[in-house]
């Protein structure tokens, strides 16, 4: 099951001042027609833009991220919830082996990479 989307939040008047990045504030102007809901304004963020329960801390592709560091923790996930994700800190050699191993469990991993 994958996330649902929701639209992208960004900050009140970001195309008119280059300094102040897409990065969501919430608007506390006293007369801002943002702030207000008036029409034609984009999305402010609220809480009913939640993800649910169930699909919190999830990668989008539903799985539940473990970083896997050896083969001893590539053999504890569960191929049907978790999905591993190689540290940056493994070699080629040994990635390659890891990689072999979770196509035998039927494990997915997310940072393939080759």
């Amino acid at each position: 099951m994958k996330k649902p989307t929701k639209p992208k939040f960004k900050r009140q008047e970001f195309f008119r001042y280059k300094k102040l990045g897409e990065k969501y504030r919430k608007p506390k102007g006293k007369t801002s027609k943002r702030r207000r809901y008036e029409g034609r304004k984009p999305a402010m963020a609220a809480i009913g833009y939640g993800s649910p329960k169930t699909m919190r801390g999830l990668h989008p592709s539903g799985y539940q991220d473990v970083l896997v560091r050896n083969m001893a923790d590539l053999e504890k996930l569960d191929p049907s919830t978790q999905a591993g994700r190689i540290t940056s800190t493994i070699g080629k050699r040994k990635k390659e082996l890891m990689l072999e191993k979770a196509k035998e469990l039927g494990i997915k991993i997310l940072n393939k990479g080759l």
